[in-house]
């Protein structure tokens, strides 16, 4: 497969128009994750952004995704994350023309700089498996949402909990490592978040062959550097073949009182 037949492969109108009108090389410079514009258009659909909310883009990474919910949505995007630097992120959204609709802030998961309820809604796009599977961590999160802010997720998921299987797959282990004890099923968020009694989960569903999704943005990674890690995904993904591997989408609302 050629680099750009592998571009090509990443702009998909019929299933994802919205992100199909964004640049594949522009994305994939942005990488931080797999496919994140795809992963944040189809959890939107069970969303109600309206112009004008303030969100909070936790784990927001290089800032693809904040630039999306600015222009997609015509909300005002807080971007919080670890590892990049505001600076970095801000001259993303300042040459995609959002930079009046979206601050970057440097922030860690577990201690966030805002005050309580001053979000209308939470979106992780590719970051929640790494600080949001603690028992803690969602009645945490909720405070800084308005009662009846709402709570988006796109994780890597698994369609079997390892606990049951006993073990991580083979294919999945030689690649990811222990890391896959993190990728849950979409029903075991349902109960994770659904148990606190601090939200109503309106969706919790595997993506639709989101396998294939993310073996198509491996297979752009890895011709676009040759020789690096995207490979071992490619190979992961294609031993799989959606066995295992998907995403989990998941929304709720912080319930009022």
């Amino acid at each position: 497969m050629t680099t750009t037949t592998a571009l090509e492969a990443l702009v998909r109108p019929g299933r994802y128009p919205r992100s199909s009108a964004y640049d594949p090389a522009w994305l994939l410079g942005l990488d931080m994750g797999p496919n994140p514009l795809w992963l944040l258009e189809d959890l939107a659909r069970d969303l109600e952004l309206t112009p004008g909310m303030r969100v909070l883009d936790l784990g927001s990474g290089k800032g693809a995704t904040s630039v999306f919910l600015a222009r997609e949505y015509g909300v005002d995007v807080v971007a919080a994350d670890l590892w990049i630097a505001p600076e970095e992120a801000a001259a993303v959204f300042r040459e995609a023309g959002v930079a009046d609709r979206v601050e970057a802030v440097r922030a860690e998961a577990h201690a966030l700089p805002f005050d309580e309820e001053s979000f209308d809604a939470v979106v992780s796009i590719d970051a929640f498996e790494y600080f949001g599977t603690a028992d803690g961590y969602l009645p945490y999160l909720v405070r800084f949402l308005r009662p009846g802010g709402q709570i988006g997720v796109a994780t890597p998921g698994m369609t079997r909990e390892v606990r049951d299987l006993g073990s991580i797959p083979g294919h999945i282990k030689d690649v990811v490592g222990w890391e896959a004890l993190a990728w849950h099923t979409a029903e075991w968020w349902r109960f994770q978040w659904a148990i606190t009694e601090l939200v109503d989960v309106t969706s919790a569903r595997l993506q639709e062959d989101g396998w294939r999704d993310w073996l198509l943005w491996a297979r752009a990674c890895a011709e676009r550097e040759p020789g690096g890690s995207n490979q071992a995904v490619v190979e992961m993904l294609e031993a799989d073949r959606g066995e295992f591997l998907s995403f989990a989408l998941l929304t709720a609302r912080r319930r009022q009182g």
